[in-house]
């Protein structure tokens, strides 16, 4: 019985330690906001350097192989990105929500981006039965989609669903009872001129891996504190660019 009790004073004084040394750090940080995952897509080291991301098996991740049809009915391959730094993004022409943010965004990036030759971006859309090249041609004309390197492409749908989940784990499907009928991320991959995903790192040194596509600059931020990243974004690519 003694055994007993002194065994509770000890796991009593534990947990009474751990009260008084962690628990007020923990409400602290969960107070100004500074949890981990606020953390990773909010503050932002603006190193030198851009991380590479690494995948399950500890190599560098690279974008897997794709073949499309652009707004001007060619085919389109990573081959033809290659020695370009580019974004990828998955979108649809009819989307009533996010996606005309996320284009806005791009076009903007685009016209600042104007004198570099070697930028370009990489739109898929996760609507392909719509959104044809005649589609796409139209769109890209409404949006001010200029860049020679800017191609909206289409194909099987999916085919570019695995690119989208599998291939950038980035969430794309078809949801009918979603807005426009289709529910996806609104996140931007940011790609090196070999073909590697890169991105800038957190304060606690991992990377961001995706740049919030959704916010403009003029908004700063969303409802819930999320911040606007083109700015880094900009950044990152010029980065890339010098490399």
């Amino acid at each position: 019985m003694k055994k007993n009790q002194y065994t509770y004073v000890w796991v009593s004084l534990v947990i009474l330690i751990f009260g008084i040394i962690f628990i007020p750090k923990i409400v602290d940080r969960v107070k100004t906001g500074t949890v981990v995952e606020h953390d990773r897509m909010n503050v932002m080291d603006n190193s030198e350097g851009l991380a590479f991301i690494i995948n399950e098996k500890g190599h560098k991740r690279k974008v897997p192989s794709f073949e499309f049809i652009n707004q001007d009915s060619l085919v389109i391959s990573n081959r033809d990105y290659k020695g370009k730094v580019y974004i990828v993004e998955f979108f649809f022409t009819s989307c009533p929500t996010i996606c005309p943010i996320m284009t806005k965004n791009l076009v903007e990036i685009q016209n600042e981006l104007k004198d570099y030759e070697n930028f370009g971006i990489a739109s898929f859309t996760i609507n392909p039965r719509y959104d044809t090249p005649r589609v796409l041609k139209e769109y890209a004309e409404h949006y001010g989609i200029t860049n020679l390197d800017w191609h909206l492409m289409t194909g099987e749908q999916e085919t570019i669903y695995d690119l989208a989940n599998t291939g950038f784990y980035i969430f794309a499907n078809e949801v009918p009872s979603a807005p426009g009928g289709f529910e996806h991320s609104g996140m931007f991959a940011l790609v090196d001129k070999n073909g590697f995903i890169r991105s800038r790192v957190d304060k606690f040194g991992n990377p961001i891996i995706y740049y919030r596509g959704t916010i403009t600059r003029e908004q700063g931020e969303n409802e819930e504190g999320e911040k606007q990243q083109i700015d880094i974004l900009l950044e990152d690519i010029k980065k890339l660019l010098e490399e």
